[in-house]
């Protein structure tokens, strides 16, 4: 029961159309219609009264089903038989087997041939051309044709162009542009020119299943394309799809497309043009009169049906146009950081080797996790760069970007001024100071165990030696160098040979 309390909730609650509704829960539309009429024959209140459960909603909605007039009979469930058997075609489904299960059901039930008759007849209902009504201010249908070709002037070469038609569902007002492609970002810059010339927005966009709008056509759930999902967003449209193979359910853009022709294209056929802005200007200028035509037989023209039904109905135009933005998929580094267009940029340190959206416009790169977003960064033309956020590191990686040589020896200073001039002489000793950064950190660290002044007059002494290094520092403090009051690089031994710990005498060996 609960696929009736949802449609019962999309007719009364949302207003939406039977068709609609059988479109989004993927059953017959006519299943929607016998739903519909027997809850109203039951009586059956919106919203439902509170408590109400699903046994005594269909006991309620399928007690009062009244047989037909001098036929007592059971009539088959024909929404389930026709459904069955397009589902379970690659079985082999067949009428026969079906009428043996409605007859296990109903003994007195239609025998095989009548069964077969009624099902065939209530088919052939199916195949009609329905007359559709448009509410006013609800849809827009937008498609692509064949346009016009614009002419290279210094070599002749020949461009085709796409031409881009939107069209109002009650009042027929068009609006149409060429394009050089179909590809997505002239499909999105299209929709807003196109509301802009409007001024308003419709309830509903209907496109066909174009790549760049609908990235997997499907006949029940289309899946759209996440830009196009995110302009709709944007002006809080709804996009239906036109289905697969159905040209009937845009059969407004269809019109509007031989329409533009007629009066656009045709018009401009012996004309040349050597530009895209060239060519818009000329379509721009036979839209008005296209628009402003009186129509046969309504006696108004599209602009006066559109000012009177559609515009009035129709959602505000936002102040702030839809920015052109295209979502990816990117994997975090190990360095937590991801690569968009051969720049990287950073995420928070968590989500390593994560795979997050990215929304990538021509000023802003905006990361998403699971719909919320995580971080975002002004964009970046500077190939194999990063840009990086201090919040997004580790608390240690934090730390080291605040690490710059004139720092380190600022710390070292406050030991002493021989500290600071070894912490000078090991940065200046490497090729890049930061791979000096460990070695003085860990010599300042040696100030805690040994104390202040001991490191200072360890590095005294390994400033006369000149040994730069955390091991000289340290060995000089363990075997207590530093407390010696002969470190003078300059003395010698009575042979001529200086003064240092590795250097003994013929006495040291007695």
């Amino acid at each position: 029961m609960k696929n009736i309390r949802e449609i019962l909730r999309l007719k009364y609650q949302l207003q939406l159309s039977n068709r609609q509704i059988a479109g989004t829960q993927g059953i017959a539309h006519t299943s929607v219609n016998d739903y519909l009429r027997k809850a109203k024959a039951a009586g059956i209140p919106w919203p439902l009264p509170e408590g109400l459960s699903d046994q005594e909603l269909e006991s309620r909605l399928f007690s009062n089903s009244i047989p037909a007039k001098g036929n007592h009979r059971p009539h088959p469930d024909y929404d389930y038989i026709h459904n069955e058997l397009r589902s379970y075609k690659n079985v082999n489904l067949t009428l026969d087997l079906l009428w043996r299960e409605y007859k296990e059901q109903h003994s007195d039930g239609y025998q095989y041939s009548q069964f077969c008759e009624h099902y065939h007849r209530w088919r052939g209902k199916l195949d009609y051309c329905m007359r559709q009504e448009h509410r006013a201010g609800e849809k827009v249908f937008v498609d692509y044709a064949k346009g016009l070709s614009i002419v290279n002037p210094l070599t002749g070469e020949l461009t085709a162009t796409h031409l881009f038609v939107a069209v109002w569902g009650a009042s027929n007002y068009t609006y149409a542009e060429a394009s050089l492609s179909q590809d997505l970002s002239c499909w999105i810059g299209s929709h807003v020119r196109a509301l802009d010339y409007f001024g308003c927005v419709p309830h509903v966009l209907v496109p066909d299943c174009l790549k760049s709008g609908v990235s997997e056509a499907c006949f029940y759930e289309p899946e759209i394309n996440s830009t196009y999902a995110d302009f709709a967003e944007h002006y809080g449209i709804a996009i239906l799809p036109a289905r697969p193979k159905h040209p009937r359910d845009k059969a407004k853009v269809e019109t509007g497309v031989l329409i533009a022709k007629r009066w656009i294209l045709a018009v401009l056929r012996h004309r040349t043009f050597t530009s895209l802005a060239e060519l818009n200007a000329a379509i721009r200028e036979l839209l008005e009169p296209l628009n402003h035509r009186l129509l046969r037989k309504m006696k108004k023209s599209r602009k006066e049906l559109f000012e009177t039904l559609d515009h009035p109905n129709a959602l505000p135009l936002l102040p702030r146009a839809y920015e052109y933005a295209e979502w990816k998929n990117a994997t975090v580094n190990i360095d937590y950081h991801i690569e968009i267009d051969r720049h990287y940029y950073s995420v928070p340190f968590q989500w390593i080797r994560e795979k997050l959206d990215v929304r990538v416009t021509a000023s802003v790169v905006e990361v998403f996790r699971k719909g919320e977003r995580v971080a975002a960064h002004g964009r970046s033309g500077i190939p194999h760069k990063h840009t990086t956020l201090k919040e997004h590191m580790p608390p240690d990686h934090r730390k080291y970007v605040e690490w710059t040589p004139s720092r380190i020896i600022q710390w070292a200073g406050q030991t002493g001024p021989a500290t600071a001039q070894l912490v000078e002489k090991i940065l200046a000793s490497r090729t890049y100071p930061e791979q000096g950064y460990r070695s003085c950190l860990e010599i300042l660290r040696l100030g805690k165990n040994y104390g202040r002044d001991r490191l200072e007059a360890a590095a005294l002494r390994a400033l006369q030696f000149n040994t730069y290094s955390f091991k000289s520092v340290r060995s000089i403090l363990a075997r207590g160098l530093d407390r010696q009051t002969n470190a003078n690089p300059t003395s010698t031994h009575k042979n001529g040979l200086p003064f240092h710990d590795n250097v003994r005498g013929r006495n040291y060996y007695h």
